[in-house]
């Protein structure tokens, strides 16, 4: 099959006029649900016997159509949704929707079911094909259910558009109650045409679309992706991902401490972080991201400032905020001029900050609170309030905040936020209200909070975006030895300590002896040598590391002059991740490299902006600045010498297996690599 030129065309699949449901059962659901939604275009039914369905007459093959429709919905089994695509293909239908299971996802349980997969998209030809083994998509800006079961969508004017693998998912994201109007839903299924990334780039095209939102199992398409990151910047559309399946990738016959530290997962994340995609960890954070976006748009500045009539709450705020990495920044003093005008002496002013109920009931002077920290520094402020139960008490006495917060928004420079520290503390009409305001309503605390942090990182990236670093097939590589890479990495300008490979133990005397200073001896062809006692570090004078090379075994043996003083040590390492190309991690050095876990990983090619700031974000990054009074390292060393390690890495992405530094020795004046391991083919 010739894949077409281009991106396919979803606008008549997407925003239907005409709409042909093939089969009974399932598909007698998709007729009365279209129905129900109010779809104001043809429906035509197509059933080899029945006369009519639900009221309409039936068509006995697509054939039989009045109209090439704009879009099929084909709920028969996998051997006649074959027969059926190909129809509406070959008559010039815009697309069709495959619901039928066991294709590929069945090739565990079905002989041949991979193979009548490829007769299905062989069939579709360039007709575009959502699905298989998916429940289709829900359009309710166009009042469009190309769906067979129930969902909790009703219309709207504009709103988020979700795209997800999981239909049951799809259906939970519907019946969600947190007043977040929802534009699309759209099941991807086995994705045997039209991938994920695909079907949010068309999304990305409709005006009426506000975010994006992808829940993924597993990046098929990384070039996909840049696509529809190109889409969405084109529009300065924020897009959320939720991504499943983070365990750690096998790899236990790895060489490095690298391979261990950075799987899939990472390398997902350094992608979505590339491509400026905000990524949840929750449903509850990617639907108050979501919200948060479209209320919203991303916050233009990564100050929060919270406040709250209870010195409990603020405490708590504080303590997830932190965890989620917000940044708090401290009341400037055109804040606290404001806030003590507002509120008198008695209160300690902070951020967060405890209001106390001095107030409560004064409409006027509690938005005089909440519009009192307003700063440049600010990209957002929240206010935590909890609704009382209507059902059991009278919220009328809550109608002051409420107020307070509506009269406060116009008088902020960045955008308000109501938050809940319980999902059921703030009802869905009253959360509705609020955002009609331009009031973003977040649900939860913990979810909130994560919301805010997501929406932070969702911007648009602007420029182009580097395509990752192609990499080599799954075919094994040879470890070089420590000397060897040592070398290789030298000549694309990584520091790394004066020394000399010799073969006999009495070479490696008189190695130590030209060098004149104390040494490290190695024996070469071990990935792991201090577990395996075949390094001694320290040793001066001949006698001595002649004496510990002959402990070692045979060699050949790396003879280097020591160097002392170092800050910190840190581990650098490039890996080659099949999903996303070679990735780059940074993190704490040495033998602890694992235990430790501090890490960042980075998508190659990557700027030495990028690097700085993943240096930055390290635990370790507060020993590179001078630790309790001990020197700083060079700083600019370090970064050029991770810079060195991806050049080389890049130069040959296609033989290359992993590379590692472990450790680089930072110094107050340079950067050295003690260590080097690269398997390439």
């Amino acid at each position: 099959m010739t894949a077409p030129a281009g991106p396919r065309d979803l606008s008549r699949l997407l925003r239907p006029r005409s709409v042909a449901v093939v089969g009974g059962g399932w598909g007698r659901n998709v007729v009365r649900e279209l129905a129900r939604a109010g779809f104001a275009g043809e429906i035509w039914p197509v059933h080899p016997s029945a006369a009519e369905i639900e009221g309409l007459p039936a068509f006995r093959r697509p054939e039989d159509l009045p109209a090439p429709p704009d879009a099929a919905y084909v709920a028969v089994n996998r051997e006649a949704a074959v027969g059926a695509v190909g129809a509406l293909a070959a008559m010039g239908a815009g697309g069709a929707v495959c619901f039928a299971s066991g294709f590929a996802e069945a090739e565990a349980e079905s002989a041949g079911s991979v193979d009548l997969q490829d007769r299905l998209v062989a069939a579709a030809g360039t007709m575009p094909l959502v699905g298989p083994n998916c429940y289709g998509l829900l359009n309710y800006l166009d009042r469009v259910a190309l769906w067979p079961d129930a969902h909790g969508g009703r219309p709207v004017g504009r709103g988020v558009a979700i795209v997800t693998q999981s239909s049951n998912i799809a259906i939970n994201l519907t019946m969600q109650r947190r007043a977040l109007p929802v534009a699309y839903v759209v099941t991807a299924g086995n994705q045997a045409q039209t991938g994920l990334a695909e079907i949010a780039a068309a999304l990305a095209q409709d005006a009426r679309v506000t975010a994006l939102g992808l829940h993924v199992e597993g990046v098929g398409d990384p070039a996909a992706l840049h696509a529809l990151a190109r889409a969405a910047r084109a529009r300065g559309l924020p897009v959320v991902v939720l991504k499943s399946g983070a365990t750690e990738a096998a790899q236990a016959a790895a060489l490095s401490h690298t391979a261990s530290l950075a799987g899939s997962a990472a390398g997902a994340r350094a992608l979505f972080r590339r491509l400026g995609f905000g990524q949840a960890e929750t449903l509850e954070g990617f639907l108050e991201a979501l919200k948060l976006l479209h209320v919203a748009g991303p916050p233009a500045r990564a100050g929060l400032a919270l406040l709250s009539c209870s010195g409990g709450e603020a405490g708590l705020a504080a303590d997830a905020a932190a965890a989620r990495g917000l940044r708090l920044p401290p009341l400037d003093a055109g804040q606290q001029a404001a806030l003590r005008r507002a509120l008198g002496p008695r209160v300690a002013l902070a951020n967060p900050l405890d209001y106390h109920t001095y107030i409560w009931g004064d409409a006027g002077a509690m938005a005089d609170v909440v519009a009192g920290m307003d700063s440049p520094a600010l990209g957002l402020v929240g206010l935590l309030l909890d609704l009382p139960r209507a059902d059991r008490c009278d919220p009328s006495a809550w109608d002051c905040a409420l107020e307070a917060a509506e009269a406060a928004a116009p008088r902020l420079s960045c955008p308000l936020a109501v938050i809940s520290t319980l999902p059921e503390g703030l009802p869905e009409p009253v959360a509705e209200r609020l955002a009609a305001r331009g009031i973003a309503p977040l649900m939860g605390l913990g979810a909130a909070l994560e919301g805010i942090a997501v929406a932070q990182a969702a911007v648009p990236r602007r420029g182009e975006v580097p395509a990752p670093a192609a990499t080599r097939g799954p075919a094994p590589g040879r470890l070089m030895d420590e000397a060897a890479a040592k070398s290789a990495l030298a000549a694309f300008g990584l520091p790394v300590p004066e020394g000399q490979r010799v073969e006999t133990a009495a070479e490696a005397g008189a190695a130590a002896a030209r060098l004149g200073v104390p040494v490290a001896v190695k024996r070469l062809g071990l990935a792991h040598k201090s577990e395996a006692g075949a390094v001694a570090l320290g040793l001066e004078g001949a006698a001595r590391a002649e004496a510990a090379a002959r402990a070692m075994g045979a060699g050949p043996y790396l003879i280097e002059a020591m160097v002392p003083g170092a800050v910190a040590e840190l581990l650098v390492g490039v890996t080659r991740d099949p999903a996303h190309g070679l990735l780059l991690t940074l993190g704490a050095g040495g033998v602890l490299a694992e235990l430790v876990e501090d890490t960042a990983t980075l998508l190659l090619p990557a700027p030495q902006d990028e690097i700085a700031a993943a240096l930055d974000g390290l635990r370790a990054a507060r020993l590179l600045s001078g630790w309790r009074g001990r020197p700083a390292a060079d700083r600019a060393a370090i970064v050029g010498a991770v810079a060195a390690v991806a050049r080389f890495a890049e130069a040959h992405a296609a033989r290359l297996d992993e590379v590692e530094v472990n450790p680089l020795l930072c110094l107050p004046d340079r950067a050295v690599a003690a260590d080097a391991l690269i398997r390439i083919a």
